[in-house]
Parts: structure tokens; sequence; C-alpha cells
């Protein structure tokens, strides 16, 4: 029996065709040569944050480029592999072009949900903050959970996330994190993630074998060039150094490394522990401490626009995901009504349903 994928494979040609067009693959690699060229200058590193700032571009551009051009090169193979499939009559090989084809399917419509990200700043890496809320020592481990669900999510992308800060609650769990994705669009995708996380569950840390709720608040802010614009005189900020801990408050440093900046005038803190050195430490937390202040500067010139217009109704809710993991086992994003009975897959990084039902969800708030 011939295998006939034709009107499929067209299909995903026909998208894929749309959103090559949005991405202008002209001008990404048009930018991939240029940044090159300044990679290659002698003098790149005389100035290392401007140097920084180059390769990370470059790294971001090729990135991008190799995941549109890699699937243009796979939706040419398919097309061979189902002629080989036919002219052989092999099983195997038709098998193996079902595949794929369901495969890029998958790719595809993760590109598609990209060209949907055109905010101002969707474009850019994401620090995200993970924090316990309400619930005790279950809200501190459920902020763990949600720690390692972000970082397989990443890992399964293929990101590059960076822990920055973890501070340990005293039982179990965590009290917060801090991690940067250094990612193209891990912005634009984890935004859709910020808000408040509950998780309803019987207690592993309690006897009674009730059902116990808690909380943990998600923060996504996203890492701006512009940020570092942003003169902060010294007299604003107090420094504190510490020591970085472990689990438990076991000390996992013998020397004063950890940095925590607060800036006075609006209490925001910023607490860094994991690079090697406390110039490291601190650096690392005045670059999230100046992004954190450009978006607050920014919120508020947005919000008095909005009162100016009468407008003054939040498009986000603040509990925005709920987990049970009990009797029925489900996760439910109550903003898009999307769910799934697997919670296990869900806290093990399969989050791309939740997310491009989101980022979908966000897109047609905004037209609206």
């Amino acid at each position: 029996m011939e295998l006939d994928l034709s009107a499929d494979i067209a299909a995903l040609r026909g998208t894929f065709s749309d959103i090559a067009a949005v991405v202008d693959v002209d001008r990404l690699r048009a930018d991939v040569a240029e940044l090159s060229e300044q990679a290659g200058a002698p003098d790149l590193w005389d100035d290392p944050a401007a140097a920084q700032q180059v390769t990370s571009r470059l790294s971001h551009a090729q990135a991008q480029l190799g995941r549109v051009t890699g699937v243009g090169r796979r939706l040419d193979d398919l097309e061979v592999l189902v002629e080989l499939a036919n002219e052989m009559d092999d099983a195997d090989a038709a098998a193996e072009a079902q595949a794929e084809l369901a495969s890029l399917s998958d790719a595809i419509g993760a590109l598609e949900i990209q060209t949907l990200l055109d905010g101002e700043y969707d474009a850019r890496p994401a620090v995200v903050t993970i924090r316990a809320g309400a619930g005790g020592v279950d809200a501190a481990d459920f902020a763990e959970m949600l720690l390692r669900m972000y970082l397989r999510y990443c890992e399964r992308q293929g990101w590059k996330a960076n822990v920055m800060d973890t501070s340990y609650a005293e039982e179990a769990g965590i009290k917060s994190a801090t991690f940067e994705v250094d990612a193209p669009y891990a912005f634009g995708i984890l935004s859709v993630e910020a808000g408040t996380h509950r998780l309803a569950r019987i207690s592993p840390f309690g006897g009674a074998d009730k059902r116990q709720t808690s909380f943990a608040a998600v923060e996504v802010i996203p890492l701006l060039e512009e940020a570092t614009e942003i003169d902060i005189p010294e007299n604003e900020i107090r420094v504190d150094v510490f020591r970085s801990s472990g689990p438990g408050g076991q000390s996992v440093n013998t020397t004063d490394s950890a940095v925590r900046l607060t800036h006075i005038p609006t209490g925001i803190v910023v607490s860094m522990q994991n690079e090697k050195s406390q110039i490291q430490n601190r650096a690392a937390a005045l670059k999230v401490l100046q992004a954190r202040l450009l978006l607050q500067k920014r919120e508020e010139e947005a919000a008095r626009k909005k009162e100016l217009a009468g407008n003054i109704t939040a498009s986000w809710g603040d509990q925005i995901r709920s987990y049970f993991l009990y009797g029925q086992q489900l996760v439910k994003d109550l903003r898009t009504n999307y769910e799934v009975s697997r919670p296990d897959a869900v806290f093990d990084g399969d989050l791309d349903g939740f997310i491009s039902a989101g980022i979908k969800w966000r897109k047609r708030k905004t037209d609206d």
C-alpha cells in the first residue's frame, strides 16, 4: 500500500512558509553575518561588556536561524523518505516517515507560537524567581517542585538555565530561587507562567492525612540591555554579604561571597550566591536589580496611561494554575481552561501545552 503524506506535508509547508516570512530568514542571515564579523574583531574583548553583548546576540541569532532552516531541511528530507518508502515498499521507512511527520508538526507548531511573541521584550532572555507563599512546609516543598519543573522544561527546550540564587527552607524545600534563562524569546514564552500557582494534595509532612493547600509565586522579568544604562546612586543601595548556604541551612561556602542588594527607595531586594566570588555575585545582582527597576518604571508609566484612559482593570488574574495531586489528579490553567490529567509529566517539565495555550490566550486579550 502506497504511503501518501503529500497533503499533510503541503499543509506543513504552507504554515512553515508563513513562519519563515514573519521570522525573516534573510534578515536573520544578515544579522548572523554582521555579528560574526564583529565577534571576529581582534579588539573585541577590549570592552568585555560590549563583547558579551555581541557574542550573546550572535548565539541567539544563530540558534534562531538554525531552528528555522533545520525545519526546512527536515521537510525536504521527509519527502525523500516517503519516496524511498514507496519505491522500496519498506514498512519500517513508512513508519519512520509518519513519526517524523508528527515530530515536524510539533516543531512547526512551536515555531508558529513564537510568531505570536511580538511584545516589546518578548525576544529577550528571562530571569525567573519562585517564592514560597502560604502553606508552611508544603509551600516551600511546592516552590522547589516548581523550580525543578521549570529547569526540566528549559532542559527539554535545549535552553541554558543558570540558577543564580537559592534560599533553602529549614525543614524542606526552598523559600525562594532565582534563575536566568539565556535563550531567544525566553521572556515571551515564560512570562505566561507569571502569577500565583496553587497546589492541593495530602501533605507528606503531616500525620493528619488531610488535604493541604499551598501557594507559590512565580515572577518573570526580561533581562534588558538598556537596564544597564540605569544609574543607581550608591547611597540608594544597601549591600549585605553572607555565606552561601545549602539545604537545611548547611554552609556550602567558607567565605562571605553571597551578596544581597536592597534598593532603599523601593524596597526591592535581590540576592545572589551561586557565583564563585563576591564581585561576580554583586555584578549579577546589580544586573537583575537594574532590570527590575527599569521594568517597574515602564509599568508605572503604563499604569498612569491606563488610569488616564479610564481603564485600570488588570489583564492578568493573580492565581493562574491549580495542581491537584489527590483524587482526580489534574493540573488546570484558570485562564485558558487547558488541563491535563498527568501531573507527574507536568512536574517533569512537560509544559508545552500550557505555554502554547497561554500565549494564544494573551494574544487574544491583547488584540481585543
